[in-house]
């Protein structure tokens, strides 16, 4: 059976009702597994794991949206993570049986489908991406929700589904992407210059870990600074590597680490040595292969 899996990641990380909502929304399309819900008030977003084969997830999606869209207002939403819109990103990843142009496919129709049905401005990103400057979500969130209606009266910068503004909900970036691995590191420190020169120090745009992307930010709620970050193919830089590395440039600071987290799923493989070292934030039901298991 071909598996589909998506990972939206929504502008809402601090009101349980709202996420409660979303998840049984999502949980009504029959054959469709929600994997994972990671909720996170600092950043004021949560990710939302689901997988099952493309037709199911599909339609979760539209139904995912069309209830996240119908509760998050952006005209008030403030928080440490770059986003667009109320629903900022929706990614689709081929996992078994799909080749990546059947998934394309489904982007596309999904993206229509959420521009025409919800009004919301639709971007196609990654192999998704219609436009070659477009296949980085980095650059199509420059300026964030802030700096989108200005961005959007630009005839270069039309939205490629869906109308030239919604200030209610901003805009959605759809795409499809390999497999990407989303986790932070907690420093037991408050400094979060120490944090970002960190990232610095570990993207790779920086110079720094091959396919790793890195931000660093305060949390207010540990009171203590994170480095975030996404490894966009864990097979050239594993999160193991990536964990050595901040652990070691945090004590050169005279700075341990305060914990680690997983966000959403992962391949077995990728956070092995995690799970057998006990690092909480790292669950053996992150795995990915759990529930394609199950499926």
């Amino acid at each position: 059976m071909p598996i589909l899996e998506c990972v939206p990641n929504l502008s809402e990380g601090r009101d349980q009702g709202v996420l409660d909502a979303v998840a049984e929304a999502i949980r009504a399309v029959p054959r469709v597994c929600l994997a994972d819900i990671h909720r996170d008030p600092d950043h004021h977003r949560s990710v939302f794991t689901f997988l099952g084969p493309p037709e199911a997830v599909e339609a979760a999606a539209l139904a995912m949206a069309g209830r996240a869209l119908e509760l998050i207002d952006m005209r008030t939403h403030r928080g440490v993570h770059p986003r667009i819109g109320a629903v900022d990103v929706v990614p689709f990843v081929s996992l078994e049986g799909l080749t990546v142009e059947e998934a394309v496919g489904t982007a596309h129709r999904f993206g229509r489908t959420l521009g025409e049905r919800f009004g919301v401005p639709v971007f196609f990103y990654g192999v998704a991406a219609l436009r070659p400057e477009r296949r980085r979500l980095p650059d199509l969130r420059r300026g964030q929700y802030e700096a989108l209606d200005v961005r959007l009266k630009d005839p270069a910068s039309r939205p490629d589904a869906g109308p030239t503004s919604n200030p209610r909900s901003g805009a959605t970036a759809v795409g499809v992407r390999g497999i990407l691995i989303a986790f932070n590191v907690q420093l037991a420190s408050p400094d979060v210059a120490l944090a970002r020169a960190i990232a610095r120090k570990i993207r790779e745009s920086s110079g720094g870990l091959p396919a790793v992307q890195a931000m660093g930010v305060y949390l207010a709620s540990q009171g203590c600074a994170q480095v975030s970050m996404n490894l966009l193919d864990y097979r050239k830089t594993s999160p193991w590597r990536v964990y050595e590395v901040i652990r070691e440039e945090a004590a050169r600071r005279g700075v341990a680490i305060h914990g680690a987290e997983l966000v959403g799923l992962a391949p077995r493989p990728a956070i092995a040595e995690f799970l057998a070292r006990g690092v909480p934030g790292f669950r053996p039901e992150q795995c990915l292969e759990h529930h394609l298991a199950q499926l």
